[in-house]
């Protein structure tokens, strides 16, 4: 189709969607291409393009002096054809072309729009780029086609496919759709998709493709079977397909055959519209599919201009194209008809045939998408020739500051004014080209949804969109979206490979399967995940375990000798017992004091025996509540020195006793100068004072502290005091031992006194009991575990301090309360002369 101007503008439409080549002969006269399949929506785009020329001629403030023209051309969805077409375009040489008689040196158009394919565009823009023509597509979204090096005249109103796989990630993440098969064209269009779909789908972390499919080209019925075999296999309940029309007619066929139901399609922009594929036939199959459209505009008038398409009202009558449309839309032919065609019934066109009567997809103006685009394309170009034409002789921005000139216009010079282009459409959306062509993206979602009455309607639910300062932004209306699954169905559908690990759990990816198919593995003890689908569990912090669910982190149980225990409340019973025993007896020898009893062998002594086993059984409350740095340090010291305190006075009146034996004997009374009142309490000074030395030593350089063990028990805090230094803890010990010790060989040896100097038998047999209890204590302490060592210790302490008490004091207890008949001088004497 052309129309004549000071400026002609080229159009590339599929016009017919399949071709047929000729056979190669031997004859001198070729055979031509046939074209077939006649498309009413794209002879729609091409009048589209050729209305907005005539509404641009019509606007006075715009182009003014100017006439826009246009030769259009169909690329029968072929690429030779279209390549040819382009050729033809950019150098004049077809027949039909209407040359400039004046002949000004203009070239035969400035600007192309188109192409409809990728592939198209990329074979075009390859030689067009190299005469700097600009090519502005409608349809052609091949991301590849940004390379503004080797493409530097390609400009597009459509957003290229990289932003539509983006557009379709965002909604597979919107609906947790995380297992989603991936059929694509074999051409660039679906080839460059599938390179860059899945590095971009792990990238936003959005799922993983079960399986990439190539759709053929042409009849292979083979391959589509297999195609759809595993679709129908496949555990992936979502399909998205990036391919043309053509290949959706051709797979629907095969999914229809084999009844494959229960996907839900997500379909790319080339074939959300399609209007073939909206049959009541397979909207069992496709209802509900979502798809990305181009944007949806508003062409005020052109249903008027389209009305007024006739074979006998264009400028060229003999236009074969406007016949062709005339012959589909009312299935005749005009004169002279093919062979057979008045035989066989058919009607012969009139040219009176009235359009506004028959129901036509051409006259179908509700849904323009790629009318829209291609509206923003013719009107991209006439600013930018609009711009130029505006340029003031030596402001220009070419060389010298000049200007354009219509005269000697050349391509490049039209390029530079369209890269600045910048203006908004009567629909209220801007229109301008970033670095690489690119317009400003936006695409609506549809939804293919089926009415009570049988009608199918292709219903807006959201867009998706780039803003200068929001960035990709995803709008949609669930509530407006139809499922076509279960009718009591209001939810998407699943489509995951593996269900949702639960808090508490880890993914665990299955062997050679995507990341999105995995394993849920329990956390192990100590560790937790608050988050579904947590790729790693968290170890707790020191102080915490995870709980039983793995799911957060819960105190840990602390374990130490506790006062709220069963153990714990004996051994405090036991020692406070201990403590009030000593008490009651510190209480009968005061009140006894008096008596031979307890005035016999240095009552002094024994009194302090008794307050150091009081502070004894009281110095076992501290191993006893949780360990705090005073207690750690106050426990072993007050032991320490109160065993002492004991042991030595023991000692001391061990030694009285063989000293006072020894005096008996004639020329011993000078061992007893040395055992005066001064030197007991003086020897017991000085022994105490030594361990006193030991324990200052020893907290002062490593001081016993508190500390948690979680050696024991991982998920148990067990309190316990460290002894800082060892060496420090057994001299503590070793020094008591070496006291004890002593005191049981000097009772020992003292044992057959006479019965009036018998009290060594009552302290051998205490001391027997004292170093029992201690030689028992060391390996079991050393082989308890936590609170239990606290406890063999106190019972240590409590078992030894009962031990002296009850040996070194219970007989004389009962002789005072009990016997008191024998609380006589004369009678502790008198059993010496009875033996």
């Amino acid at each position: 189709m052309h129309k004549a101007g000071d400026v002609i503008l080229g159009g590339l439409f599929e016009i017919h969607y399949t071709s047929v080549f000729p056979e190669l002969t031997f004859t001198s006269e070729p055979n031509k291409l046939s074209c077939q399949g006649f498309d009413p929506p794209g002879f729609r785009h091409a009048m589209t393009m050729a209305f907005a020329i005539d509404e641009i001629n019509k606007n006075s403030n715009m182009l003014p002096n100017v006439t826009l023209g246009y030769s259009l051309y169909d690329n029968c969805a072929t690429l030779v054809t279209g390549f040819s077409a382009a050729l033809s375009l950019a150098s004049g040489r077809e027949e039909q072309f209407p040359l400039q008689e004046n002949c000004r040196g203009t070239p035969p158009v400035l600007g192309i729009v188109g192409d409809s394919f990728s592939t198209f565009s990329i074979a075009t823009s390859d030689v067009i780029g190299l005469f700097k023509l600009p090519l502005v597509s409608y349809f052609a979204t091949c991301s590849c086609l940004t390379d503004r090096q080797r493409f530097p005249s390609f400009f597009r109103t459509i957003p290229s496919d990289a932003f539509q796989v983006r557009a379709v990630i965002q909604i597979l993440k919107r609906f947790g759709w995380t297992w989603a098969g991936l059929l694509v064209s074999d051409d660039d269009y679906g080839l460059h998709v599938a390179r860059s779909f899945q590095p971009e789908l792990t990238q936003s972390g959005g799922g993983c493709l079960a399986y990439l499919e190539i759709l053929p080209w042409g009849e292979n019925p083979e391959e589509l079977k297999r195609i759809v075999d595993l679709m129908k296999k496949s555990t992936a309940h979502v399909v998205i397909v990036f391919a043309h029309q053509i290949h959706m007619i051709q797979l629907m066929e095969e999914v229809v055959r084999q009844n494959v139901t229960g996907l839900q399609w997500l379909a790319s922009e080339a074939w959300t519209a399609a209007a073939v594929l909206q049959t009541p036939r397979l909207m069992p199959y496709l209802g509900g599919t979502l798809g990305i459209a181009i944007r949806r505009g508003e062409i005020p008038g052109l249903r008027d201009f389209l009305l007024m398409t006739h074979p006998g009202k264009n400028d060229n009558n003999e236009n074969s194209m406007v016949r062709q449309f005339w012959e589909h839309t009312f299935q005749c032919r005009f004169a002279p008809p093919p062979a057979g065609w008045a035989e066989a019934g058919g009607a012969l066109c009139t040219g009176e045939e009235d359009l506004e009567y028959v129901e036509t997809e051409f006259l179908d103006v509700s849904n323009l998408r790629p009318e829209y685009n291609i509206y923003k394309a013719v009107y991209a170009l006439a600013y930018a020739l609009h711009d130029m034409l505006l340029c003031e002789p030596g402001g220009g921005p070419f060389s010298g500051h000049s200007c354009a000139t219509l005269e000697r216009l050349e391509p490049w010079q039209l390029m530079y004014y369209l890269e600045k282009v910048n203006f908004t459409t009567s629909f209220g959306d801007q229109v301008s080209f970033d670095e690489n062509g690119e317009a400003l993206p936006i695409y609506d979602i549809m939804n293919w949804q089926s009415l009570p009455d049988g009608r199918i309607k292709v219903q807006n639910v959201g867009d998706v969109k780039k803003t200068t300062f929001k960035g990709e932004e995803l709008s949609l209306d669930e509530d407006k979206i139809f499922w076509n699954f279960d009718s009591k169905q209001v939810m998407p559908p699943r489509s995951v490979c593996s269900e949702s690990c639960p808090p508490g759990t880890r993914m665990a990816r299955k062997k050679g399967k995507p990341v999105c198919c995995f394993d849920c593995v329990p956390c192990s003890e100590g560790k937790f995940s608050n988050k579904t689908d947590s790729a790693e569990c968290t170890s707790c912090p020191e102080d915490f375990w995870s709980s039983p669910q793995r799911d957060h982190c819960v105190p840990k149980k602390t374990e130490f000798l506790s006062y709220h225990e069963p153990l714990g409340i004996c051994l405090t019973t036991a020692s406070l017992l201990g403590t009030f025993i000593s008490a009651a007896v510190l209480g009968i020898f005061t009140y006894h004091r008096s008596t031979p009893m307890v005035r016999a062998n240095n009552s002094e002594l024994s009194f302090l025996i008794l307050v150091s086993l009081k502070l004894c059984f009281l110095c076992s409350l501290l191993f006893i509540g949780r360990p705090r740095l005073w207690t750690c340090q106050l426990r072993h010291a007050a032991f320490g020195i109160s065993f002492v305190l004991c042991v030595s006075c023991i000692l001391v009146k061990t030694m009285v006793v063989v000293a006072v034996f020894k005096a008996s004997k004639p020329g011993g009374g000078t061992s007893l100068k040395w055992f005066g009142a001064m030197q007991q309490r003086g020897t017991v000074l000085i022994l105490t004072s030594i361990q006193a030395a030991i324990c200052t030593a020893w907290l002062v350089s490593s001081s016993p502290a508190p500390y948690k063990n979680t050696q024991y028990h991982n998920d148990k805090i067990v309190y316990e005091c460290v002894v800082g230094s060892t060496v420090g803890f057994a001299v503590l010990l070793g020094y008591i031992g070496l006291l004890a010790i002593l005191s049981f060989l000097l009772a020992f040896l003292a044992r057959n006194l006479p019965d009036n100097f018998n009290e060594a038998k009552l302290i051998t047999f205490s001391m027997l009991i004292f170093c029992a209890v201690w030689v028992a204590f060391v390996p079991a302490y050393v082989n308890s575990p936590g609170k239990y060592a606290d406890a063999v210790e106190v019972f240590a302490i409590l078992a030894s301090s009962f031990g002296l008490l009850g040996a070194l004091f219970g007989p004389k207890c009962y002789i005072i309360l009990l016997r008191p008949e024998r609380n006589t001088k004369k009678a502790l004497m008198g059993r010496g002369t009875k033996s």
